[in-house]
């Protein structure tokens, strides 16, 4: 805005309102207009008509007796054709709009508990504006919007909050895991009955191809020698065996089995070589 000469110009988005003599005359729109100062004409002051912002922090108390801080962000503009009654009937437009956004604030968070708080954030909003649209319409001023941007509760409550929030997560991954456990030891056991069932599988028919193969060399040995007995046939085919795995022991540098004749008559053999060797041990050195 501008004023020369009698001259006086508006800005794009603003208007100016005109008097003459302290009363309302007018009010101008944007461009330049011609205001003789002689005959008592002059501009009272001006008015922007671009959506203003006002942020409001407000302390209350929910339902459930935790104190919250509940930031309002309401959006605002002056109606061109109520222009007059912006610019004299409100001293302080945004103390006015603050004072209906605490209004309305403390009337309705102390009715939800502290989660319906966050969940009907929207719900507020709603009720801020259109209070606040009933209330401002009458002084000249238009509610864009309102909404609720930030709900901060107490640092202890919040730390609480976190603290619940994480329990029940590691509570959840605790089960997760028990349940992947469950499932590996499952399939483990599982496992291991498939492998005892097919190894039982193979030694009986190992056990099951021994026996088939000494039946036929024990009937294969007594027809082609006269005078032999099954009996006989079976200590020639076990002395057999015995000398050829005695022969894969020996042969094999890494090995380290040993066998010991078992029995009470195996023991007793035992007892009295390592007492004949301890007596010849003896007799030597005297």
């Amino acid at each position: 805005m501008g004023q020369a000469l009698g001259c006086y110009q508006v800005d794009q988005s603003n208007v100016a309102i005109k008097e003459q003599f302290g009363k309302f005359i007018d009010v101008l729109e944007p461009g330049c207009h011609c205001l003789p100062w002689c005959l008592g004409y002059q501009i009272a002051g001006g008015l922007s008509l671009r959506v203003q912002q006002l942020d409001v922090k407000c302390e209350t108390k929910t339902k459930d007796n935790v104190f919250v801080n509940v930031v309002a962000s309401v959006q605002y503009r002056a109606v061109a054709d109520k222009a007059s009654d912006a610019f004299y009937k409100l001293t302080n437009t945004r103390e006015q709009i603050q004072s209906y956004v605490f209004d309305v604030i403390r009337a309705s968070v102390p009715k939800l508990e502290l989660d319906a708080v966050f969940e009907q954030k929207n719900d507020i909003a709603k009720a801020v504006e259109d209070e606040l649209e009933k209330a401002m319409s009458t002084y000249g001023y238009e509610i864009v919007q309102t909404l609720i941007v930030d709900i901060e509760p107490d640092v202890n409550v919040k730390r609480a909050m976190n603290e619940i929030n994480a329990a029940a997560r590691m509570r959840l991954a605790a089960n997760e895991k028990a349940e992947a456990e469950k499932i590996l030891q499952i399939k483990k056991a599982e496992g291991e009955a498939e492998s005892k069932y097919l190894s039982g599988l193979g030694i009986a028919r190992q056990r099951q191809a021994i026996v088939d193969g000494l039946r036929d060399s024990v009937l294969a040995f007594s027809e082609n020698v006269p005078g032999t007995s099954a009996k006989d046939v079976m200590d020639m085919v076990l002395v057999t065996q015995y000398f050829d795995t005695m022969k894969e022991i020996g042969a094999s540098s890494k090995s380290s089995s040993v066998f010991i004749p078992h029995g009470p008559g195996a023991v007793r053999d035992i007892a009295v070589q390592i007492r004949d060797g301890l007596l010849q041990g003896n007799a030597a050195n005297l």
